[in-house]
């Protein structure tokens, strides 16, 4: 997947160097809401453990972490993974954070549609669904704009790093919401 100059692929072993900065670089934004990855990237051999997984977990069809690479400077400019995989239905959850470096472009945006039609077209997801912070007006955005409709708050639904319970929104993409 492609567009300007970036393009969207699965993470694999070999992008751990790249991968283990982009972890570090935003490891304070992220630690909150993206707890379990940050939790496994601590370390570059806990990084390479974690790769290692992640590379089982595609060829089970059971996770499917795509990196978003600025293609002029070859670097890791954001992250989008399907985790949460139902496939009775089949839906997934997805997730999403755009390096701090790269915000504020338009790349989560682009990013974010391109894979949600990869979602529908390659996998053959009926529903993809995220969950977010209330206060997280980006994520909210894009995922409207998308074709996302609101489905409820979650309360209490998930435990921060820091220990607190928040609420959180649960919005749900179908074939037919998709823009």
């Amino acid at each position: 997947m492609n567009f300007d100059n970036y393009s969207l692929r699965l993470l694999k072993a070999s992008d751990l160097d790249a991968f283990f900065h982009l972890m570090k670089n935003n490891q304070s934004r992220l630690e909150n809401f993206f707890a379990g990855i940050v939790a496994k990237t601590q370390t570059i051999e806990a990084s390479k453990r974690f790769l290692d997984d992640v590379e089982q977990k595609i060829k089970n069809k059971a996770y499917f972490p795509y990196i978003i690479i600025d293609v002029d400077s070859d670097t890791i400019a954001g992250f989008i993974d399907l985790k949460n995989i139902d496939w009775n239905i089949p839906k997934t959850e997805m997730g999403l954070f755009i390096d701090v470096q790269h915000e504020g472009k338009g790349i989560a945006a682009k990013s974010f549609y391109l894979v949600c039609q990869h979602c529908f077209e390659q996998h053959g997801f009926h529903k993809l669904f995220l969950r977010t912070h209330p206060t997280n007006t980006s994520a909210i955005a894009i995922a409207e704009k998308t074709g996302f409709k609101k489905e409820g708050l979650l309360r209490d639904d998930y435990r921060t790093t820091s220990g607190n319970l928040v609420d959180l929104l649960y919005y749900g993409l179908l074939p037919t919401d998709f823009i």
